[in-house]
């Protein structure tokens, strides 16, 4: 237990939103799991992860809202003008999205393709896909206002997935898949700032430490639901300083663009609850690898002292 709470600390610290020091990411990724892949990061050897299958908002959507009617998309220039053949995918990026460049990082894949993709292929669905969508959130409100896909409708999508995995390699190898493959949770960031300090009507009903307990006991929820699916290795990540993102600091930061504090504490409250929750599911849960990923605080000393990591994008 000690050596992985030291090595959740290590992958904490260098999981930072940069292809140059993703390495160390999947590193210590490597190293709390145990697991093994023909990568280009070497693994110990006789286990295997065959497939990353993502949850959760835009940071990892890849395109699942691309024919929604939502402002939640983005299917057009600029997005994209980094990706193969500099097309929008989808992505709310100018390239790739964290989890592809983890797919890519442990040798499965280039990138994970968005399930609803009227292009998927079916041996996409071997080596995982990302149910993910844009505006998505632990709090159902959340997902309603953006347009996008509530976590609810992405696990029947899994359940889909699931059907069509079995038609395609038969039930064994589909347990087999789901017990090693690797289920990445990214999200609650839109229930901070476009649900909870956007809608006064929220106010009334929660304040800000039920709010956070409501999405902690959500989230879960979902890792709960996954493992009943079958899933044993389970990444759940925290929200990040989500009042120092460009967006709030615009619209809450005042005329210098201050981070916004009340919006930042609320992101550690729930990151508090989530990471509790987590421990506590996973004392439950004895047979599984179930992990919370601090990303608030690497990103905020990222962000306060850029200074301290010059070196690493030269």
């Amino acid at each position: 237990m000690e050596r992985r709470r030291a090595l959740q600390h290590s992958f904490s610290y260098f999981c930072l939103s940069s292809s140059s020091i993703l390495y160390w990411c999947i590193f210590f990724l490597v190293l709390l799991f145990t697991s093994a892949t023909n990568a280009l990061v070497k693994l110990p050897e006789n286990t295997t992860i065959p497939a990353i299958i993502v949850f959760g908002d835009s940071i990892v959507d890849a395109g699942n809202n691309d024919d929604m009617i939502t402002e939640a998309r983005c299917d057009y220039p600029p997005y994209g003008i980094d990706f193969d053949g500099g097309v929008p995918t989808g992505r709310f990026s100018n390239g790739k999205v964290p989890t592809d460049m983890l797919a890519e990082e442990l040798g499965i894949k280039p990138y994970i393709p968005a399930y609803r993709d009227p292009n998927l292929k079916p041996e996409d669905l071997l080596t995982g896909v990302t149910f993910a969508s844009g505006g998505a959130g632990y709090v159902p409100l959340t997902t309603q206002i953006a347009g996008g896909i509530p976590l609810s409708q992405q696990l029947k999508y899994f359940e889909e997935y699931l059907e069509r995995l079995n038609g395609l390699v038969g039930d064994e190898r589909t347990k087999f898949i789901i017990k090693n493959s690797l289920f990445v949770i990214i999200c609650g960031s839109n229930d901070i700032a476009n649900d909870f300090f956007t809608f006064p009507t929220v106010w009334h009903q929660y304040d800000v430490a039920s709010f956070t307990a409501l999405m902690a006991d959500n989230a879960r929820s979902i890792a709960m639901k996954l493992y009943g699916y079958g899933a044993r290795r389970i990444l759940m990540f925290g929200a990040p300083p989500i009042g120092c993102v460009p967006s709030q600091r615009t619209v809450a930061g005042g005329p210098t663009r201050d981070c916004v504090v009340r919006f930042n504490d609320a992101s550690k409250l729930f990151n508090a609850k989530l990471s509790a929750n987590i421990d506590g599911l996973s004392r439950t849960l004895l047979d599984t690898t179930l992990i919370y990923i601090d990303i608030y605080n690497p990103l905020l000393d990222l962000i306060l002292n850029p200074h301290k990591y010059v070196y690493m994008f030269l």
